[in-house]
């Protein structure tokens, strides 16, 4: 499930929440890059929303978070079947979690706390799946 742009959810510079497809993704997995980067994204939002910067979101390396999609797609098997239900479910957490940050906020309210609560709760859902990659087996010397 993709990020829906519809709901008027904007990063805060304007730029719209969807993620763009990257061109040399292998066939099937454009659909899960586009999802990955777009649940990115709006974690940024959510993030922004509860006053953290970028670089506080510490956990995973950068170069894991962007490989994942394509790694996990050659993974294949019950590693990507369960990996596209935890973003379709993410995707779902965020989408609903920020509408309802974007209602408290057109109340003069500060959605800062419960924005901190799902910028969380997207963290742990992001290592989670990140676990589901296979780590590399290490080689020892004969």
């Amino acid at each position: 499930m993709a990020w829906d742009s519809a709901s008027g959810a904007a990063a805060p510079d304007g730029a719209p929440v969807m993620g763009a497809a990257i061109a040399d993704s292998p066939p099937g997995a454009a659909s899960l890059t586009d999802t990955w980067h777009a649940l990115h994204e709006a974690a940024a939002i959510v993030g922004a929303l509860a006053g953290r910067s970028v670089a506080e979101d510490a956990g995973a390396s950068p170069a894991a978070i962007e490989a994942f999609p394509e790694t996990i797609f050659h993974a294949g098997g019950w590693r990507l079947a369960l990996a596209q239900q935890g973003l379709d479910d993410l995707a779902a957490i965020l989408e609903t979690g920020v509408s309802a940050l974007l209602a408290v906020s057109a109340r003069g309210r500060s959605p800062a706390c419960a924005a901190a609560a799902l910028h969380d709760e997207f963290r742990a859902a992001r290592a989670g799946l990140l676990a589901l990659v296979a780590p590399k087996p290490v080689r020892h010397p004969v």
